[in-house]
């Protein structure tokens, strides 16, 4: 599984990274979790409250967004597009 990153400003791609969930011993959600963490880590920010919402549309359509009020601290970014590669 893939986990690619995207930190929009507006319309501007401010960065982007990708993250590789390793393990097939692992289950999808622990690849996912270890791969979501790796790539917070490697834009430099700190991990977003994962909502409901997240959830349901990583489930369908393989893409979510996390906005700046899902940040307890501050960021230069408007929001964080999160897209997944199995």
């Amino acid at each position: 599984m893939i986990l690619y990153g995207k930190l929009m400003k507006g319309n501007m791609l401010l960065k982007d990274s990708k993250a590789i969930g390793k393990g097939r011993d692992k289950s999808f959600h622990k690849q996912m979790e270890d791969a979501f963490l790796q790539l917070c880590k490697s834009l430099d920010i700190p991990v977003p409250i994962w909502l409901k919402k997240n959830t349901r549309e990583i489930s369908q359509y393989r893409k979510t967004y996390f906005d700046k009020e899902q940040f307890i601290e501050e960021t230069v970014f408007d929001r964080f597009v999160l897209e997944i590669e199995v």
